[in-house]
């Protein structure tokens, strides 16, 4: 968390930096310079977690490279020639137009894994009022950290293959923030911690697993990955609820819930890194892999959940 905290703002805070203070003296180079330095802050803004600094730092980076670029011009007119004029120069208009290549890559990428894939499961969605925040979420791996559970080169997924398009929720305050700090280790710290967690259809209970404990953040129990947690299998697939408190779960197997019923709360339990409700849709799975079943994308109240959105619950 540390380092990729530091990565989110130490490279936008140079690109704005360089802008200000030292912008190429040719018109090309500043016009690849700047639509390179935009286009990674928007690759980066599509594919990175934001938690820590919250969702709205890209629009502030978005922002301050515009003042910088605009500070730019007002303070060095006129540009000194339309193309780089010395080899320095020309090696830093190489550069940048090589990351603003790279940096739409990404951005196509991301767009791409934002179209829903076919077959979707349409789900309620599971919390209650609040503003969450999804983490992992999406068609393509660029957005969606599940999506590598469909390797099938790698034996170890199949038995957990039915979340590859599952969806990670944090709750966040009114400041955009999920947490008190930066990553503190206990749980409850953790705005989501102890929500409440509705059916988000109606089916019948076929899993339900309580009593592990919640985990320190950042550790992770690699032995129970789902944690706590609930499995419905409701008319168009198994869903599973993950990562739940102990001592919270409020069915058993075998129960017919309603949509909106009260399953139980989120927790910190399993393969977590730090709290956060799990949902994914599958088939059902193999005897013995009860995650094991082909994934299934899912979409809440029609709006298919993508790494960065916000979804506000009444």
């Amino acid at each position: 968390m540390n380092v990729l905290f530091i990565a989110q703002v130490a490279v936008p805070a140079t690109l704005i930096l360089w802008m200000a203070l030292a912008p190429p003296r040719s018109a090309s180079g500043f016009v690849i310079q700047f639509a390179a330095s935009a286009a990674c802050l928007w690759a980066a803004a599509w594919l990175g977690i934001w938690l820590v600094p919250p969702w709205w730092a890209p629009w502030g980076f978005g922002a301050g490279l515009l003042t910088a670029a605009g500070l730019a011009l007002r303070q060095r007119r006129p540009l000194a020639s339309i193309l780089p004029a010395t080899p320095g120069a020309w090696t830093v208009a190489v550069a940048f137009t090589a990351l603003g290549v790279a940096s739409a890559y990404g951005i196509l990428i991301a767009w791409r894994s934002r179209a829903a894939p076919p077959a979707v499961v349409n789900l309620a969605f599971p919390l209650g009022a609040g503003r969450y925040l999804v983490v992992n979420g999406g068609s393509g791996s660029s957005t969606n950290a599940h999506l590598e559970t469909l390797d099938a080169s790698e034996p170890r997924f199949r038995e957990w293959r039915g979340q590859s398009y599952g969806v990670d929720l944090v709750q966040l305050d009114g400041l955009g923030l999920r947490a008190k700090g930066l990553q503190p280790a206990g749980p409850r710290a953790y705005r989501i911690y102890g929500a409440r967690v509705l059916a988000p259809c109606a089916g019948r209970v076929v899993l339900a697993v309580d009593g592990l404990p919640d985990m320190r953040v950042p550790e992770m129990d690699r032995e129970h990955m789902a944690g706590n947690h609930i499995l419905l299998r409701c008319a168009e697939a198994d869903v599973l609820i993950g990562h739940l408190s102990p001592g919270s779960v409020q069915v058993r197997v075998g129960d017919a819930v309603a949509a909106g019923v009260w399953l139980g709360a989120v927790g910190n339990s399993g393969n977590t890194g730090e709290p956060h409700l799990h949902v994914h849709a599958q088939r059902p799975g193999p005897a013995g892999a009860p995650i094991g079943g082909d994934p299934l994308p899912i979409v809440f109240d029609g709006h298919f959940p993508v790494r960065g959105d916000r979804i506000g619950s009444p």
